[in-house]
């Protein structure tokens, strides 16, 4: 939610995650019109992907939704 981020970005922040299931889950979000992926002119060329407005209006439900989780296993952070 924090700006463009590149695959390899992506896959730094979430060390847990395969590298199939984040492009799935990046396909998914693309499909449905809440992340945009964009393809930069370049040698090599550079792909970003940033979550579009629709993306944006479910940040309040995700962090209410990481805080119950949070709370539920006794996480905090």
């Amino acid at each position: 939610m924090g700006g463009p981020h590149s695959f390899g970005q992506l896959r730094e922040a979430l060390p847990t995650l395969s590298a199939k299931v984040l492009t799935e889950r990046l396909g998914g979000l693309t499909d449905r019109g809440l992340a945009v992926r964009e393809v930069r002119p370049g040698f090599p060329s550079r792909t970003t992907y940033r979550l579009t407005a629709a993306g944006l209006r479910l940040r309040p439900l995700l962090a209410e939704l990481y805080r119950t989780g949070a709370a539920l296993s006794g996480f905090n952070p």
